[in-house]
C-alpha cells in the first residue's frame, strides 16, 4: 500500500521528516518497507533560482548572442551569455547556477558548468521552460512576473514540492489503516496531534426531487448499508493536474474525472465507491440481491462471467446485474464519455460475501481488497458527500436528489471488557491508567463504564468503533495499547529468558524447539519457513490419493490448493529457487505442520522437523578440494538432535518412505521417530531440482511427548580407556547398526563406544561380502583394566559376532 506524505499532511499537519514518520509507523505495526522520493519535475529544479537581468549587450563576437549581467542574490552579479531573442535588461528570469543539473522536456539531462562562449565567460544559464522540464515551448527564455527577491529557489516560485511515498506492508488485520485517513489516525495517537476528515460542510442536497433512484436491499446480512446519490450535468473528461498528481504519487494512472474522484476518495478515506451511468439503470431502481445460478454478466474488462447463487450483485429493477458487489462493475452500466447523469454508490458489504465472489471469479481490485478486510460502515455517507463535492469541482456536477441511505442492519460499537491488571501481565510492565486512557481516546476507543472487581482491581467496559475490525477481545485492546505505548519502551528483565532447560515435569516445548534450532544453526544449517499450502499435482502420481489430501474450498491459485501432507516439496521449492541462482551448497531445516484427512473424514495435524542437505559439504580451498554432501552428514545431524532430546542411541531399519530412494528409519522405544535418506529422482524431476538432496523428517509431536531432560553432570574418569580394533567380514546385508546392537547387548558395563573407521569390499572377499573395521573403547570407572579383563570382553564380542551375524574375524 502506498501512502503519500504530502497527501497525508492535508489530514494531519506535521512537519516531521519522512524518515521519522516511517520509524513511528513501523514501530506501531504498520511496517514501512521503503520510502520513495517523488518530484513534480525531474531534478526538482535544484540549483535554479530567480534573478533579474541588470544589463544586456550584444556579444562582441556573435550576432545572435547577448552578453548579460544577472543579479541572483549574490554580492556580485553574474555574467551569462544568452542566445534568446527576448532577453533584455530589467527582465525577471530563471537562472541555472553552476553545478545545477537540468532535465529538459526532450533529450538527456545535462549539467551547467562555468565556460567560455565565443571568448566570453558565462557563469550560468538563463532558462526557457522546455530546458527545465516545465513545458515544451522554446520560443524564448521565461519572463516572470513576481516580487520575490533574487536568489529565491525556482521550485518555491512554481510551487513545486517534492513528495515522499511510503510503501507500507499492510497486514490483513489492519483494515483500519488501509487509507490516508487511516494512517493519519494512527499518527494522531503516535504524535498526539489532531487529525481531521476532509470538510464536507458545503455539501447540500435538495429536500426532494422530481425523480430519484430508489434502493432495495434484499439481503441485509450481506449488505447491511447501501447509500447512493444522483448527480446531473456531469461533464466526463480529464481530471485537473492536482488530482492526477495525487493519483500518480501512489502509482495509479488517471482515467477520467469521475473514475479518478472515486479512486481518490477510496485511497483518502478507505471507502470504495462506484459510479453508475444513471440512464442505464432500468426502472430507476437499485436492487442489492443474490445472483441467479448460471446467470451471465459482462464485467468492465469485457469478459462474460457465469454467476453463482452466493454472488452478491447490484441489479436494476428487472434484476439484471449491473455490478458484482464490492468487486467489479459491469460493462453496460459503467460511466462513458457520453454519460451526463451518474448514480454514485457508497456501501458497506459483509467481508465474507465479497471475498467469496472475488475468489470464485479470480478478481482482485482495490475495492475488494478493502471490503474483504472490513470497511467502516460509518464512513459510507461521509465518502459519498466528499466525492459529490469533488465532482462538482472537477466535473461540473450538480446534486439532483436527496441522499438515499438504506441501513436496515445497524452496526454499532462493540463492548469489550479491559482489566487493568491484565494489561501489566500481558505487557510485562506497569502502564499508568491515565496513559492507557489517553491511548484509548486517541484510538477512538471510548470508556463506557468504569468498574471494580471483587479483588478491588479496576476494569473498564470499552466501546470499540466498527472500523477497528480486529479489536474484539481484551487481548486485542492490550495489543493496541502496547503498539502506541511502544514496544521499545518495555524494558527487558533478566528472568524473561534462560539459556538452559530446567528439569520440570512439563518442559516448555517452545524452549526445546529454540534449543534444537540453535543446535542445528550451530552446525551451519539455516532455518526456513515455507507455505503450508501446496500444489495437489505433486501428489497425483506419488502414492497420495484424493481422500488423504486436505483441499482448500476457496483457493486463490491452482498451484496452492491443498494443505501439505509432507514438508518435503515446499523445502524442495526453496532449494530449486536457490540452485537456479547459483546457490548450490545448502543446509536447511524447518519446523512446521503436515495435514491429512483420515478415513472417517476427520482431519489431523502433525508437527515435524525436517532437514535438508544438498551440494557440497564445504567450499573448495587451497588446502582441500570440495566434497559432496553425504548421507552420513545428515544422519549425524539427526542423531545429535535425538541425543539432545534424550534419545542418544536409536535403532534403525530400512526406510519405507514414498519419496525416498533408500535410507533408514530410526526408532526410539520401538517407535519410528525419524526417516532419512536420498530424495528419489522422480520427486526431484517433478520439482525441477537438478542435484541430489538428502532429506530427514522427524516426528516432533512424539519427541515432545517423550522428551527426556537427561543431561547429568558427572566426575571425569580417573582411570584410562583402552581401545581395541576388530576387522569383521560379514554378508553385505548386515548393517553396522546390527553389529552395534550385538556389541551393546554382549557388554553393557565396560563398552563405552564403538565406531566403524573403514569399510572394504573386493573380489578377494567374495561378491556378497564386505569388511567392517571397528574400534571399541573400553573403560572401568572404578579401576584400571587388566589385559585379562580386556581379552575376556573381546572374546565374548567375537563369539557373539560369529554366532549372531555370521562374522569372520580377519587376522
Amino acid at each position: 500500500m502506498k501512502i503519500s506524505l504530502d497527501w497525508l499532511r492535508t489530514l494531519i499537519p506535521t512537519d516531521k521528516p519522512a524518515e521519522e514518520i516511517g520509524k513511528l509507523l513501523t514501530g506501531s505495526g504498520l511496517e514501512v518497507e521503503g520510502i520513495e522520493e517523488l518530484e513534480s519535475v525531474p531534478g526538482g529544479l535544484r540549483g535554479l533560482v530567480l534573478g533579474t537581468v541588470l544589463t544586456c549587450e550584444k556579444h562582441p563576437d556573435a550576432d545572435k548572442l547577448s552578453l548579460t549581467t544577472v543579479d541572483v542574490g549574490d554580492a556580485v552579479p553574474r555574467q551569462i551569455v544568452c542566445g534568446a531573442a527576448n532577453v533584455r535588461a530589467g527582465l525577471k528570469v530563471v537562472v541555472a547556477l553552476e553545478g545545477a543539473e537540468l532535465h529538459p522536456t526532450e533529450g538527456q539531462p545535462f549539467k551547467i558548468k562555468k565556460s567560455k562562449i565565443r571568448g566570453a565567460a558565462s557563469e550560468g544559464m538563463i532558462c526557457a521552460e522546455d530546458e527545465i522540464g516545465l513545458g515544451t515551448s522554446h520560443a524564448g527564455i521565461m519572463e516572470l512576473d513576481t516580487e520575490l527577491p533574487n536568489g529565491t529557489p525556482a521550485a518555491e516560485y512554481f510551487g513545486l514540492g517534492s513528495d515522499s511515498v511510503f510503501e507500507i506492508g499492510l497486514t490483513p488485520n489492519r483494515a483500519d489503516a488501509a487509507s490516508h485517513y487511516g494512517v493519519a489516525r494512527e499518527l494522531r495517537a503516535l504524535l498526539r496531534q489532531p487529525c481531521h476528515l476532509p470538510d464536507i460542510s458545503q455539501f447540500h442536497a435538495p429536500a426532494e426531487a422530481a425523480q430519484n433512484i430508489s434502493v432495495e436491499i434484499e439481503d441485509a446480512e450481506a449488505s447491511p448499508r447501501y447509500a447512493g446519490l444522483l448527480l446531473e450535468n456531469v461533464h466526463v473528461g480529464p481530471s485537473p493536474e492536482w488530482l492526477q498528481r495525487r493519483l500518480r504519487s501512489i502509482g495509479l494512472s488517471p482515467i477520467n474525472n469521475v473514475v479518478d474522484v472515486t479512486n481518490f476518495v477510496l485511497h483518502e478515506l478507505g471507502q470504495p465507491l462506484h459510479a453508475f451511468d444513471a440512464d442505464q439503470i432500468t426502472g430507476g431502481k437499485i436492487r442489492v440481491k443474490r445472483a441467479e445460478a448460471g446467470e451471465k454478466f459482462t464485467t468492465l474488462d469485457g469478459l462474460e462471467r457465469t454467476l453463482k447463487p452466493e454472488d452478491l450483485v447490484i441489479a436494476d429493477a428487472n434484476g439484471a446485474p449491473m455490478a458484482l458487489a464490492g468487486v467489479f462493475g459491469g460493462k453496460t452500466s459503467g460511466v462513458s464519455d457520453q454519460t451526463t447523469r451518474i448514480f454514485l454508490e457508497s456501501a458497506y458489504f459483509q467481508p465474507a460475501a465479497v471475498r467469496k465472489s472475488g475468489q470464485v471469479h479470480q478478481l482482485k481490485t482495490d475495492a475488494s481488497f478493502r471490503f474483504e478486510r472490513g470497511t467502516d460502515p460509518h464512513m459510507v455517507p461521509v465518502a459519498l458527500k466528499r466525492a459529490a463535492l469533488l465532482l462538482q469541482e472537477v466535473a461540473g456536477a450538480t446534486v439532483a436528489a436527496p441522499v438515499v441511505d438504506v441501513y436496515p442492519t445497524h452496526i454499532g460499537h462493540m463492548p469489550v471488557r479491559l482489566r487493568l491488571p491484565r494489561v501489566e501481565k500481558l505487557v510485562g510492565q506497569f502502564i499508568a491508567p491515565e496513559r492507557i486512557r489517553q491511548i484509548l481516546t486517541d484510538l477512538d476507543i471510548l470508556i463506557a463504564e468504569e468498574l471494580t472487581d471483587e479483588a478491588g482491581h479496576a476494569e473498564w467496559i470499552l466501546s470499540v468503533p466498527p472500523h477497528k475490525v480486529d479489536v474484539t477481545r481484551e487481548a486485542d485492546v492490550i495489543e493496541e495499547i502496547l503498539r502506541i505505548y511502544g514496544y521499545n519502551h518495555v524494558a527487558l528483565r533478566p528472568h524473561n529468558s534462560a539459556s538452559f532447560l530446567a528439569k520440570f515435569p512439563n518442559p516448555d516445548p517452545e524452549i526445546i524447539r529454540q534449543n534444537t534450532a540453535r543446535l542445528l544453526s550451530g552446525q551451519g544449517f539455516s532455518e526456513i519457513i515455507t507455505n503450508s499450502i501446496t500444489n495437489s499435482l505433486y501428489f497425483q502420481k506419488e502414492g497420495e490419493t484424493d481422500e488423504t489430501l486436505v483441499p482448500l474450498l476457496n483457493f486463490n491459485s491452482a498451484d496452492l490448493n491443498v494443505m501439505r501432507p509432507t514438508m518435503l516439496h515446499s523445502g524442495l521449492e526453496v532449494i530449486r529457487y536457490n540452485v537456479n541462482r547459483r546457490q548450490r551448497d545448502l543446509k536447511l531445516y524447518e519446523f512446521g505442520k503436515t495435514y491429512h484427512r483420515l478415513a472417517d473424514g476427520a482431519y489431523q495435524e502433525n508437527n515435524k522437523l525436517v532437514i535438508y542437505i544438498t551440494g557440497n559439504s564445504y567450499a573448495e580451498t587451497w588446502q582441500q578440494k570440495s566434497e559432496k554432501a553425504t548421507y552420513h552428514q545428515l544422519a549425524g545431524a539427526v542423531q545429535q538432535v535425538l541425543a539432545s532430546l534424550g534419545f542418544p542411541s536409536p535403532t534403525s531399519q530400512p526406510v519405507q518412505h514414498p519419496y525416498l530412494a533408500g535410507g533408514l528409519t530410526l526408532l526410539a522405544q520401538n517407535q519410528p521417530v525419524a526417516q532419512l535418506g536420498a530424495v528419489s529422482n522422480a520427486v526431484l524431476k517433478r520439482l525441477d531440482v537438478s542435484q541430489p538432496v538428502w532429506y530427514a523428517e522427524l516426528d516432533w509431536d512424539w519427541l515432545m511427548r517423550k522428551y527426556k531432560n537427561t543431561l547429568v553432570g558427572r566426575e571425569l574418569p580417573k582411570f584410562p580407556e583402552v581401545r581395541r580394533d576388530l576387522s569383521l567380514v560379514v554378508d553385505k546385508t548386515v548393517t553396522f547398526d546390527q553389529l552395534q546392537q550385538i556389541a551393546r547387548r554382549t557388554e553393557k558395563k565396560l563398552l563405552q563406544s564403538l565406531n566403524v573407521f573403514d569399510i572394504y569390499e573386493g573380489e578377494n572377499l567374495g561378491a556378497d561380502k564386505k569388511s567392517y573395521s571397528v574400534s571399541f573403547l573400553l573403560q572401568d570407572p572404578t579401576q584400571t583394566l587388566t589385559d585379562q579383563a580386556i581379552d575376556g570382553v573381546m572374546q565374548r564380542l567375537i563369539q557373539q559376532f560369529e554366532k549372531q551375524a555370521g562374522a569372520l574375524i580377519r587376522k
